[in-house]
């Protein structure tokens, strides 16, 4: 599986698992909303978050993504890369963050966005810049 097929595969997954390095070096893995865009996972987190602070000390990331439940539906990635924080401004922060607002609508509908606002506020977005990946899937495989 290359990077697009990837992409196609996971884009959709709701929650990734983003790990970072705490300042001892141990490492620090959370739950996180993400979009995929053409070039890498964009995760967003809030400003002061723990993993805001590492990814700033230390750019190096892994994000673990996987779907499905029965053993031949389940299919996984890990992305290993660098984050770059996006600037609220920029064209690529705009466009990541309305994918984003597109993607989790239905959490954020109703009492879900005053709920998310009084604890988030604005997000802050990384993109991850993939270096390499591994994928793995269950599903059955023809023979031969």
């Amino acid at each position: 599986m290359n990077l697009a097929e990837a992409r196609k595969t996971f884009k959709d997954v709701r929650i990734a698992h983003v790990g970072s390095s705490l300042p001892d070096g141990s490492p620090h893995v959370v739950p996180l909303w993400f979009v995929w865009l053409e070039d890498g996972p964009v995760i967003s987190t809030r400003a002061g978050s723990r993993v805001a602070r590492n990814l700033r000390s230390n750019p190096r990331v892994a994000v673990q993504l996987d779907r499905g439940r029965a053993w031949t539906e389940q299919a996984g990635i890990l992305i290993r890369g660098l984050a770059e924080p996006l600037l609220p401004d920029e064209p690529s922060a705009l466009r990541a963050l309305s994918a984003w607002f597109e993607k989790y609508r239905e959490e954020l509908s109703g009492p879900g966005f005053d709920a998310y606002t009084a604890q988030i506020g604005q997000p802050v977005l990384f993109r991850v810049r993939p270096d390499r990946f591994a994928t793995w899937i269950h599903a059955k495989r023809p023979s031969g």
